[in-house]
Parts: C-alpha cells; sequence; structure tokens
C-alpha cells in the first residue's frame, strides 16, 4: 500500500511539474499580400510552435491623425480581416492555437508610442476610431474561437492619456469576445499600464536592453536580465496575472543585445552566433519560470524556404542556427 501511495505521489509530482513547464510557444506570424496554404504552415509546427499570433493592420496617416484606416481592398490579404480569418483556420487545423493581435501601422514607420492627438476634438474622433478597428477583430477572434485577443500594441501614449476609454473599449470588447485577453506594452512601459487588472496577462513586448558586448556570453545576458525580469515578477504577484512576451527576438548581428527594439538596416554587422545566445539566455531565465505564460517570437514569415537564412541578419530565426535553438526549447516546454 505504501509503494503505491508513493506511486501515486511522484506521479502526480511529476504532473505537476510537467503542467508547471508548459508554456505559449508562439510565432508572430507575417501579415502577406496572399493566401496561405498547408505549406506555409508545415514550417511552424515543426519548429514545435502551439501558438501563433495573427497580425491585421490598420494605418494611420500620421501620429496625429484621427484615423485607422482597416480592413480595406487596399491592404495586403494577411492585414484584412478576411485574411486574418484564412491564416487563423488552416492554423488552427494544425492543432496551433490563436492570438488574434490587430496592430498599427504609422506612415514612415513612426513609433506607435508616440501616437497622441492634439485636441479634445480630435481624440474622440480618434478613439471612435480605434475602437470600430479593435471590435471589427474582437468579433473576429470571437467567430474563430480564438484562445486569445490583444486589445492593442505598444500605444503608451494613449493609454496614459485617456483610462477612462480604455476601460470602456475593454468591456465592450468583454461583451463580444468571451476569451482571453492580454495588450501589448513595450519593454520600457509595461508598469505603467493601469487596466491590467481587467485583463488575462500582463502583455509585454520583451526588447530590453543586456548587454553592449558585440557577442555577450550567455552568462553575461542571463546576468543582464535579472533587473529586468525582478520587475516583472513584483508587477506579476502584485496583480496576479502572469507575464506574457506578446513579442520577443533578436536580430542575428553584433551587439544584438544593446537595443533589441532597433530594426533599421544601415550598419549592421551579422552575427549568427549572436542571436543563438541571446534566444537561448531568454528561455534559460523565463521559461521554467511559473509566474511566466509564454511568448511570441518576432517574425516568421510565411515562405520559409525564401526566408531568413545565413546572410540574413534581421529577427526571424528562419534558415539559421537560431531556429533549432527555437525548435529544441519550444520541444522542451510543450
Amino acid at each position: 500500500m505504501k509503494f503505491r501511495l508513493l506511486c501515486i505521489f511522484f506521479g502526480l509530482l511529476q504532473f505537476s511539474c510537467t503542467s508547471q513547464t508548459k508554456k505559449i510557444n508562439g510565432v508572430s506570424f507575417v501579415a502577406a499580400p496572399n493566401e496561405i496554404d498547408q505549406t506555409h504552415v508545415n514550417p511552424v509546427v515543426k519548429v514545435n510552435a502551439n501558438y501563433a499570433a495573427i497580425m491585421p493592420f490598420g494605418f494611420m496617416k500620421q501620429l496625429t491623425a484621427p484615423e485607422v484606416i482597416h480592413n480595406t481592398d487596399r491592404q495586403w490579404f494577411g492585414e484584412t480581416r478576411k485574411g486574418a480569418k484564412q491564416y487563423a483556420e488552416l492554423l488552427q487545423k494544425n492543432n496551433i492555437k490563436i492570438m488574434i493581435k490587430p496592430q498599427i501601422w504609422v506612415w514612415n514607420g513612426e513609433f506607435t508610442g508616440f501616437i497622441a492627438m492634439e485636441s479634445e476634438e480630435t481624440w474622440k474622433q480618434f478613439e471612435t476610431s480605434y475602437e470600430s478597428f479593435i471590435l471589427e477583430y474582437a468579433h473576429l477572434a470571437a467567430e474563430i474561437n480564438a484562445e486569445m485577443y490583444c486589445i492593442g500594441t505598444e500605444l503608451h501614449k494613449f493609454v496614459a492619456a485617456r483610462p477612462a476609454f480604455w476601460k470602456e473599449l475593454i468591456t465592450k470588447v468583454k461583451k463580444v469576445y468571451k476569451g482571453k485577453l492580454t495588450y501589448a506594452e513595450n519593454w520600457d512601459s509595461f508598469d505603467k499600464v493601469p487596466f491590467w487588472s481587467e485583463l488575462d496577462f500582463i502583455g509585454v513586448d520583451a526588447y530590453f536592453p543586456l548587454s553592449e558586448e558585440k557577442t555577450p556570453t550567455l552568462e553575461t545576458l542571463q546576468i543582464g536580465w535579472q533587473l529586468h525580469k525582478n520587475k516583472m515578477i513584483a508587477l506579476s504577484k502584485k496583480l496576479d496575472r502572469k507575464v506574457l512576451f506578446t513579442e520577443y527576438g533578436y536580430r542575428s548581428m553584433e551587439y544584438t543585445a544593446k537595443e533589441p527594439w532597433d530594426s533599421s538596416r544601415k550598419g549592421k554587422v551579422l552575427n549568427l552566433k549572436a542571436q543563438e545566445i541571446a534566444l537561448q539566455a531568454m528561455y534559460n531565465e523565463f521559461w521554467k519560470e511559473d509566474w511566466f505564460a509564454g511568448g511570441f517570437i518576432w517574425k516568421w514569415f510565411h515562405h520559409y524556404e525564401k526566408s531568413g537564412g545565413l546572410e540574413n541578419h534581421q529577427f526571424t530565426p528562419q534558415n539559421k542556427p537560431a531556429e533549432n535553438v527555437v525548435r529544441e526549447n519550444y520541444k522542451l516546454h510543450q
């Protein structure tokens, strides 16, 4: 009898440990010009992803423009409602769970965190337009039974200036969509969001500066994480919410962990090893933590055979040594 009880105990312990390490192993799936087919999904399955962020886009002519233009016939297929639905449904057929994550692109690539209106009148116009954008895709998330919905990405000036609007928006979204909710805030502003308690996850776009070295070691990067990590742990405990990396990733270049948010293309020197090390440091520090939900790597392109590669210094891990780092770590935490 004792032996049997011990077996049950250790069996439960093993199950508990396994369940604690299961994570959201996500890819940020590109919004492409055309439909996708099974050949575009197979590499997502092979990298052991269990989630994909589907990202329809809205566009703004400038940071002060009070209109989010969305779901038009002038956009790429993957940026529209029809395209997001087609992508999501095919991924779902392959047992990939979905986060719908509508995003804004400001003309000339200006940072969305600086979006701010110049008068009460234009704020009201903008809020009406943004609400239309977000509710459009909340309805889509409900229609396809997406597991998660993200109500915005890197909008800290908007969030800071209009807290009442965001509270009302969340209430309206919840009437439409019954799944899990998050919001994706930038690494330097995630602790300033006033409505985390209304959502299910603390969403962080995790481009934290960790090291100024050309090719930092695993140890250097893990030490570099501690201050940021402790800040996230404290917020997670305070709010009783898990942290989710709504985006994370590194470019395959020298100094990749110095300013990981940098997406400029000039003066970058290829360094595939630096990307590998930076990703492994992140997995070592976070994927074993109970307060951490997982994350979505930036960025995954649909034409796998044409994406990334050994001469590419951009974010994607595709066809680089870093891809195997992602695959192996996602396999460990399925």
